[in-house]
């Protein structure tokens, strides 16, 4: 869909999470991602759409169609006719989706707010949704004066601590810590290290870190530097928790899908290492 001035592209809203934060979420995804990690679960979320076309032709229920403005060519896309069969994602060689809305902060609470009375707030997320800040600051805005709280769920990547009118209306980030080194780091995702560790150090002397994040990837990273790292980031913080994720191949792309699972042994002991370390609150999911 074309981009136009105020909205954020919004990949998909799951009226219903509980594992996005505390409590009952409604989670925004946001289309684009500064980060293009080796085993993405979402690869889709990564890329805008190149209106190349092919998937507009495998569509089996019609719902994408081509348009063109002022020479630009993109594709529409019709939620009321999508069956959700993926066909499209599963076309694109572009790491993109053409199900996109470009959305205004006030279209997505419009259709959002009938879930209120049944949340505890929303979490937005992607790809990654700190590279549309300013939408995010008024989409938070909007949602503190119905009484509720707005999470981010971040790769790290875009430095949060001085944007104070976006801090003013976030009340919780969830930060992920891909890798324990510069080497690692690099390796897994194309970017640094320094930004996230930065966010994380930031977010949490401001109060204003939920959780960290390691998705554990037998194989590809050392595991445990990146667990120590975490632990003795957030060690002093007994309200930050560490969340440790099993790589799964669910949606992953099909060249890593020889990348072993994480045994349970393995993350129990990445569990232990981060509570030896000082850590209060460990979930291992």
């Amino acid at each position: 869909m074309r981009k136009t001035a105020g909205t954020a592209p919004v990949n998909k809203i799951i009226s219903f999470s509980a594992v996005d934060g505390f409590g009952n979420r409604t989670a925004i995804f946001l289309q684009g991602c500064n980060q293009n990690c080796l085993y993405c679960h979402n690869p889709e979320t990564i890329h805008p759409c190149r209106a190349c076309g092919a998937c507009v032709e495998a569509c089996p229920a019609g719902a994408l169609q081509m348009a063109e403005e002022a020479g630009e060519r993109y594709v529409v896309y019709d939620i009321s006719k999508c069956c959700n069969c993926d066909t499209c994602i599963r076309t694109c060689g572009n790491s993109a989706s053409p199900k996109i809305r470009n959305m205004t902060a006030e279209e997505v609470m419009e259709e959002i707010l009938p879930y209120f009375p049944f949340i505890d707030g929303i979490t937005t997320s992607g790809g990654e949704c700190t590279l549309h800040l300013d939408f995010l600051t008024e989409l938070y805005g909007l949602v503190k004066k119905e009484g509720k709280t707005a999470y981010a769920d971040t790769n790290g990547q875009v430095p949060l601590w001085d944007r104070e009118d976006f801090l003013r209306v976030t009340d919780k980030t969830m930060i992920d810590l891909k890798a324990g080194t510069e080497k690692d780091h690099r390796k897994l995702t194309g970017m640094g290290l320094h930004n996230p560790v930065e966010n994380i150090k930031r977010m949490a002397e401001l109060g204003k870190l939920y959780e960290i994040r390691t998705v554990v990837v037998p194989g590809v990273v050392d595991n445990r530097r990146t667990v120590e790292l975490g632990s003795s980031l957030i060690a002093a913080c007994p309200e930050v928790r560490y969340k440790l994720i099993k790589f799964r191949h669910f949606g992953v792309r099909e060249e890593y899908l020889t990348i072993p699972e994480p045994l349970d042994q393995e993350m129990e002991e990445l569990g232990d290492l981060a509570r030896k370390n000082g850590v209060r609150e460990i979930v291992i999911t």
